[in-house]
């Protein structure tokens, strides 16, 4: 059984694990809504040239455009966008199961990783895939440049027939601006994703650590009544045993 000691220990270990989760959750909180504010400000200008693209490819039989010509050919290339920590739930672990899925289905003989985050990274290196470019170390600082940067990369290996179609795991992109309009839009979607599952990871473990220092409590004043007890009960036996020796 715990001693009183052991148990005091434990409770101030999960206190103060409680104090890190929940420091944790407000910064968490803090980039949500910075990363909303962006998202929302960015989203109905992304719908708006998703539509209008639609609506051009749909009415045209000649595609106009080098990047609106669709192939048939076997070579595919997918962008896993992660995060770069952990401490968010499933966050990352839900996109790599999905790219792992879309992968398996893909009749795709020739496939391709663009993986950003960290998470995507390490986990794809370690196996047999073709990682053709890594995108890591930036999400703190993420600006509309690092989104140019890639749609710029899909878009000349699109041209170059090295790729016959890029996904960014499920959604195709074919057009100049709205290739970066989307990737931006993605990275914004990524980044306040991953904010609010940390933040919702760390309110978790903090009512864990609520309970776990509750029930350490229960069991530290139930060990202390039982000392007490036996002492008082030590006490009057010591004095039971005095009279009766005086009597004697």
């Amino acid at each position: 059984m715990a001693t009183l000691r052991d148990i005091q220990r434990r409770i101030r270990s999960v206190q103060s694990t409680q104090k890190i989760t929940r420091a944790m959750k407000l910064v968490a909180a803090a980039k949500l809504r910075r990363a909303q504010e962006r998202i929302l400000s960015a989203r109905p200008y992304a719908n708006k040239m998703a539509e209008l693209l639609s609506n051009l490819v749909s009415g045209a039989e000649d595609p106009g455009h080098p990047l609106l010509e669709q192939r048939e050919g076997p070579r595919r290339q997918i962008v896993i966008i992660t995060a770069d920590r952990g401490l968010a739930g499933a966050f990352s672990s839900n996109i790599i199961r999905r790219a792992n899925e879309l992968i398996r289905e893909s009749s795709s003989a020739e496939i391709t990783l663009v993986v950003v985050g960290r998470k995507s990274r390490d986990f794809f290196r370690r196996r047999t895939y073709t990682i053709k470019r890594d995108l890591v170390g930036f999400w703190d600082r993420l600006a509309y440049t690092h989104a140019s940067e890639l749609a710029d990369y899909f878009m000349q290996q699109f041209l170059d027939h090295e790729v016959d179609e890029v996904f960014l795991l499920y959604n195709e992109f074919r057009s100049p601006r709205h290739v970066r309009m989307q990737v931006w839009r993605a990275l914004m979607e990524s980044a306040a994703g991953e904010h609010g599952a940390r933040m919702t990871a760390m309110e978790a473990a903090t009512k864990n650590a609520k309970d776990i220092i509750g029930i350490l409590t229960i069991q530290y004043n139930k060990a202390r009544q039982e000392k007490i007890t036996k002492e008082l009960l030590d006490i009057v036996g010591g004095a039971e045993a005095l009279k009766q020796g005086a009597e004697a």
